[in-house]
């Protein structure tokens, strides 16, 4: 008996070995079922249905059996995390590897994967670097690509652990992509753009060696363009962008049976519906408040079930945020108010923006106050979100005229906040536009007793002090305009100009200082100058007064000789203002009587004159010269008779005869012909 059973066991592993190799899981789990019925205890059989079942991505059926046999699954570590993976479990997954005292190379490779899907990216590059280190096969170009992909998530998030890792090879378009992706975190734009070519260029060739088909190649292609499209976007080629968007879109595009124009976009055939979510969610942030029609048909299939395992969470953040504004610019308020709440819910880091957008549709919607009531009860997570939330405030209170309130908050942003030269520009501009100069001046010595107690310079101060120090000059407060003077002669002492404003700035009320600090400024004229001579010299004379001199033509040079006294007679001369003589009057001119009121009127206009009377006959036809006057009839087409031939209404439209262009061109060569008496 124990020979039959051994034997029957045998050749059941034996069958079991040929269908797993076939890969035919289905009979190979039903084989596996056979030798655990008879042995409950083969672990052996066991771990071959449970990789069958991974095979068939049966994932939930293995999983289940794994947790049921507890004693048979002891060493099905690997086989469990894995189903948790592929189950989107990722935090059981990473729990169950991290049980594992030692872990193989298999464990390694898997909690890499675990953590990149986490977006652990600092944690998953050192798993892969101890990978690479402690490895050599075959697969030293795959981990070498997904080592490449960890450090193009890092450049996004500008982590310090970049500094240590050096660029990737580009050998395959793999590498190529990757090292794109990392030159696109740094806003390395034109790198990129060029770095995205190259991986084209490197996918169509290995592709096309390896005989793929022309959709294929299209296919594989299409994550590339979609990133390339995304570089010219964020360049500020939007239609390059959206051209190259939209290619990729229906080259890769599947119509449905019964699809029309005014339904919604179909899946692409064969392209990734991550992809189809990037590239639709930019083609919204590209269309912004134009063509909604098309960017709610967009959103649409960024917004998809199944999305959440399939794109990053910063990605999804930017896909939540864009669907918000797609509502304000839709004047949808209250799916903007749901969408807003449920970003800041999801996603906390954009919670600022979602109230930013809430309020904005508030105030869209005529509820301005509403809109600062919300602004004013958000609390800011950092001086970032703080400073956001108080400038939104501030406009808001502008839209409803409330010019003084709205400065007041932007005197409470506090610190060096208050004190920035944009923030100092709009309170002056509003202090000026509500009439409060003085308000205006208090802003400006504030700005600038800061900035000198706290030392601070820069390129953009300059501005600054040039500003405060032209308005307290006009204002008439020289000394406050000196001190601003002295910060920006302070930043470049060999500014004369400054050093000329700060001489008039002084002299209003400090005459000595004035006086001393304008031996510094350089003298105006050289000793060596001879004033005499130029006095003298014939420079001074105008145009016409030197040909008149010299006595040359148009191209003659006047002379560098000095001027007569007749000469210098003569410029003065042509400098005297001429004396404008009165208008001479008639002599019989009566100071008394009132001129005639038509007297500028031409003759035949005034009321006193007649027209002469037209001594020719009445009876004179107006027709051809020469012609009788009832001959005239023939030609008058009012009175000529109609024939019974085709209408003009049909002979214009038949094919064969002229237009009405070329009959009218006819009648008046033969006018033309009449008038010309040649016969």
């Amino acid at each position: 008996m124990a020979s039959a059973k051994e034997s029957k066991i045998t050749f059941l592993y034996g069958e079991l070995n040929r269908l797993g190799h076939n890969g035919e899981y289905e009979r190979a789990i039903k084989t596996a079922n056979k030798i655990l019925h008879d042995n409950p205890d083969e672990v052996k059989a066991f771990h071959c249905k449970i990789v069958s079942l991974i095979h068939l991505s049966k994932f939930q059926d293995g999983l289940n059996f794994i947790s049921k046999n507890t004693k048979l699954s002891s060493g099905l570590v690997f086989e469990k995390a894995y189903c948790q993976y592929r189950l989107n479990q990722p935090q059981e997954a990473l729990k169950t590897i991290n049980n594992v005292a030692a872990l193989t190379l298999k464990l390694k490779e898997l909690k890499s994967q675990i953590l990149y899907r986490l977006e652990r990216y600092e944690e998953c590059l050192d798993v892969y670097r101890d990978i690479i280190k402690n490895s050599s096969d075959e697969y030293e170009d795959e981990r070498e690509t997904n080592l490449a992909a960890v450090v193009a998530n890092l450049s996004f998030s500008n982590s310090k652990v970049l500094h240590d890792v050096p660029p990737p090879r580009d050998h395959t378009y793999e590498l190529a992509y990757n090292g794109a992706c990392r030159l696109l975190g740094e806003c390395k734009w034109l790198e990129t753009e060029g770095k995205l070519r190259e991986a084209e260029r490197l996918c169509r060739e290995t592709l096309e060696e390896d005989g793929a088909s022309e959709e294929d190649v299209d296919e594989e292609l299409a994550i590339i363009r979609i990133q390339r499209a995304y570089c010219l976007q964020a360049q500020g080629r939007g239609k390059e962008a959206q051209a190259l968007y939209n290619s990729v879109l229906q080259s890769t595009r599947k119509p449905r049976s019964g699809e029309g124009e005014g339904e919604s976009i179909a899946p692409p055939s064969g392209l990734d519906p991550s992809l189809l979510a990037v590239a639709s969610n930019n083609l919204v942030a590209f269309n912004r408040d134009g063509n909604v029609f098309d960017s709610k048909k967009r959103m649409r299939a960024a917004t998809a079930e199944g999305l959440e395992h399939r794109l990053t969470s910063r990605q999804q953040a930017c896909i939540a945020l864009n669907n918000c504004l797609l509502a304000f610019y839709t004047n949808q308020t209250d799916q903007c108010k749901q969408l807003c709440g449920k970003l800041a819910q999801e996603h906390p880091e954009l919670a600022t923006d979602a109230v930013l957008v809430e309020a904005s549709a508030l105030a869209r919607e005529g509820k301005a106050g509403a809109g600062v009531a919300l602004l004013r009860s958000t609390k800011a997570k950092d001086e970032g979100a703080r400073l956001a939330l108080q400038l939104a405030t501030a406009q808001l209170l502008l839209a409803q005229g409330n010019v003084s309130e709205a400065c007041s908050v932007l005197l409470g942003l506090g610190g060096e906040t208050t004190f920035r030269p944009g923030v100092v520009s709009a309170l002056v501009a509003l202090c000026l536009a509500s009439g409060d100069r003085s308000g205006a001046s208090n802003v400006l010595k504030q700005a600038v007793e800061w900035y000198r107690k706290n030392k601070a310079e820069g390129g953009d101060l300059r501005m600054l002090w040039r500003h405060a120090a032209d308005f307290h000059l006009r204002g008439g407060d020289a000394a406050v305009a000196a001190r601003s003077l002295e910060e920006l002669l302070r930043l470049d002492p060999k500014d004369t100009k400054t050093m000329a404003q700060l001489v008039i700035a002084f002299s209003q009320f400090d005459p000595k200082k004035a006086q001393s600090l304008s031996r510094q400024l350089p003298a105006v004229m050289d000793d060596a100058i001879d004033v005499d001579v130029l006095e003298t010299s014939n420079w001074t004379m105008g145009s016409k007064v030197i040909k008149k001199t010299v006595g040359g033509g148009k191209d003659s040079v006047p002379s560098p000789k000095p001027m007569t006294a007749g000469e210098e007679l003569l410029v003065k001369a042509s400098k005297r203002p001429r004396r404008r003589r009165k208008g001479k009057l008639p002599k019989n001119y009566d100071p008394e009587s009132t001129p005639d009121p038509e007297r500028w009127l031409p003759r035949h206009e005034r009321t006193g004159f007649r027209k002469k009377k037209d001594r020719r006959a009445k009876d004179v036809g107006k027709g051809t010269q020469g012609a009788a006057s009832g001959g005239s009839d023939q030609y008058d087409i009012t009175k000529m008779q109609t024939t019974g031939g085709a209408s003009p209404s049909m002979r214009h439209g038949s094919p064969g005869e002229p237009g009405p262009r070329q009959q009218q061109r006819k009648g008046q060569q033969q006018k033309k012909k009449r008038k010309g008496a040649k016969w």
